[in-house]
């Protein structure tokens, strides 16, 4: 009675829906958008008592999980990833930290050398208008 209380409401379909349509949000890091993708994975994968067949649902879940993270992604991480084909989680995973890492790194360069760029034009033209 109790676990009927508490079972989630959404068919088995819904589930399987969801997951194959994730995408990441534009705030959401990689690792964010992983765990949310594992999360919807673990609803579609069934129980079951013989461990063979126990083996080859996850797997399958493992599969699906694979393909809709990858494709899921968004910007230059997802591109990244996409062109690496990655065979485990674990890898495109890596792989979209790093590049999103480098991207981070990439912009926060840029705005140091504007920022640098702009001083240097300003002293320049304070430093031409004090000659006579």
């Amino acid at each position: 009675m109790f676990k009927q209380r508490f079972k989630d409401v959404h068919s088995d379909q819904y589930h399987f829906v969801k997951l194959q349509t994730v995408r990441q949000g534009k705030n959401e890091s990689p690792q964010e958008f992983a765990d949310r993708c594992s999360g919807l994975s673990q609803k579609i994968m069934c129980i079951v008592d013989d461990p063979v067949a126990q083996r080859i649902h996850r797997e399958k879940a493992e599969g699906m999980l694979l393909a809709t993270f990858v494709a899921g992604l968004i910007g230059v991480a997802g591109k990244q990833v996409r062109h690496a084909n990655p065979r485990i989680l674990e890898q495109v995973l890596s792989i979209a930290l790093a590049v999103q890492e480098a991207d981070k790194q990439e912009r926060l360069n840029e705005s140091f050398y504007t920022r640098f760029d702009h001083l240097v034009r300003l002293l320049v033209a304070v430093t031409q208008s004090d000659m006579p």
